[in-house]
């Protein structure tokens, strides 16, 4: 049985997204804040990947093992108890800029704030294009035509 990705990207507009599931003002702030920073951190507009991710860009990752799909470069989840940023890269340099990144929890691949005023932005640009560049240097990416 082939493997079907569960987030991929959809039509849904990210606009239609926010306004539609964010409910706090400020996090629907931050949520836009986010858009206008990763789609100039990137250069690519922002695309709804499956129900509730805003991703910036798409790489093609292929295993050892044959599983093949495409994920978002960059990108952002306004969850309603914090937000999931998915801009990290397991480097050193990313380990170096994470520690002055301010408050934020970490997951495998995911960092997790409250608020955009928890962290500090200009660290969040570095860890963004760390990342860009780590998927640029080890997987098809579009982020190559830039």
């Amino acid at each position: 049985m082939a493997y079907k990705a569960k987030t991929f990207e959809t039509d849904q507009k990210v606009v239609d997204f926010i306004d539609s599931f964010v409910d706090q003002e400020q996090k629907k702030a931050d949520s836009y804040q986010l858009i206008d920073l990763m789609s100039e951190w990137s250069g690519f507009e922002p695309k709804m990947w499956g129900p509730s991710i805003i991703g910036f860009g798409s790489y093609h990752y292929k295993y050892a093992s044959g599983h093949e799909g495409d994920a978002i470069m960059i990108g952002f989840s306004p969850r309603k108890a914090e937000f999931s940023l998915y801009v990290y890269a397991n480097t050193e340099k990313s380990q170096q800029l994470i520690e002055g990144l301010g408050k934020f929890k970490m997951g495998k691949a995911c960092i997790y704030i409250k608020k955009l005023s928890d962290i500090n932005i200009d660290v969040l640009e570095k860890l963004c294009e760390e990342a860009i560049a780590y998927l640029n240097a080890n997987h098809e990416c579009a982020c190559r035509t830039l």
